[in-house]
């Protein structure tokens, strides 16, 4: 790994082709994802009219969509990429998580990870969408952690599932919907380092303290925050910037990973490594969604962490990525030629 050890470094020639080889060779990967699978349902229409009844609009529904959501979306974005997918999860023993286990199949996901519990709802979530605006989400789900009883069918399924193929990367997608337990985690990161395979995580903050020694460790600013329990007043970037160092220094020093990649919304992303410290910045959009936007930074950033990509470029495409499906309504998975694209446009320093 080169050490770029300023805050933001020049792109070069070198970056470029290292990243377009990357996302070329996803092709070749097979990832196993692990986390929280859920329904992403649609209620889609017009508003042209506020309720006599309440003060709320009244969206006239033209259409309704669902589709896989969770863990199941970083999947769809690495099969986007031309990974490889096999998933693992919990869902309810119900016709939502029979339809999202067929769902996924249709998509050429291997569901051999997938469980159905009878005493778990499957997780559904409906997002109400008004002229291409997100009105109003409904959440359904039971989010209590595994029982210790299902904890350990969880990990045994894993197990074979890890026993029968090779993966060159494992991803945990955690929603805090409860499969995610800390007995699921400990056995499986145990796992994952007996077969030496890298490791990367986007934690959510019940079990934020629970991924040690991982490759890549992915928490968007909220996280961050409440996960370390940072201070600092709103608007003072200064205070912000302090807390930030502070947080990235002591997740490093007790969490261990190899890197830290923060996502800091309309700030883009930093990254940290034993060597670097490296910020890039947001590139200007026109966001109309940024629902699922962690979802495909995690998905490219663990394709090139796979193949050993440097933090920084890792950092960098990943970012790309997460702007360009905020430009479409919805939760949507990431278009490869249009992220080459634009990797290829970005302008090369000397």
């Amino acid at each position: 790994m080169s050490n770029k050890d300023t805050i933001g470094y020049a792109w070069k020639g070198d970056d470029c082709a290292a990243a377009v080889q990357a996302l070329e060779q996803a092709k070749n990967l097979r990832i196993l994802v692990v986390g929280d699978l859920m329904v992403d349902a649609y209620l889609l229409g017009k508003v042209n009219r506020i309720s006599p009844e309440a003060p709320v609009p009244i969206l006239s529904a033209s259409r309704r969509e669902r589709r896989p959501g969770g863990a199941a979306n970083v999947a769809l974005n690495l099969k986007a990429l031309g990974a490889a997918v096999t998933v693992a999860g919990v869902i309810g023993a119900d016709p939502d998580g029979q339809d999202l286990r067929k769902a996924m199949e249709d998509m050429d996901m291997d569901t051999a990870g997938v469980l159905a519990f009878d005493d778990r709802r499957t997780t559904v979530k409906t997002r109400i969408m008004g002229g291409g605006q997100h009105m109003l989400r409904v959440d359904e789900e039971d989010d209590m952690d595994l029982s210790a009883d299902q904890a350990q069918r969880f990990l045994e399924r894993l197990a074979v599932v890890m026993g029968k193929q090779s993966f060159d990367a494992i991803l945990i997608e955690d929603y805090d919907k409860g499969v995610l337990s800390p007995q699921v985690i400990s056995g499986l990161l145990h796992m994952a380092q007996e077969k030496a395979i890298p490791v990367s995580v986007d934690p959510k903050f019940r079990h934020f303290q629970c991924y040690t020694g991982v490759a890549l460790f992915k928490p968007n600013l909220k996280e961050f925050r409440e996960g370390l329990g940072l201070v600092w007043e709103d608007g003072d970037a200064e205070a912000m910037e302090r807390a930030l160092a502070k947080g990235l220094s002591r997740l490093m020093a007790d969490w261990h990973p190899d890197a830290v990649l923060l996502t800091l919304s309309e700030h883009g992303v930093r990254i940290k490594t034993a060597l670097s410290d490296v910020q890039q910045p947001a590139h200007p959009r026109e966001i109309l969604d940024v629902s699922g936007a962690g979802d495909t930074v995690i998905a490219v950033a663990t394709v090139l962490l796979a193949q050993g990509t440097d933090a920084a470029t890792m950092a960098q495409v990943a970012n790309l990525a997460g702007g360009l499906v905020c430009e479409k309504p919805g939760v949507v998975p990431v278009d490869l030629h249009a992220l080459l694209d634009e990797v290829r446009r970005l302008p090369i320093q000397a």
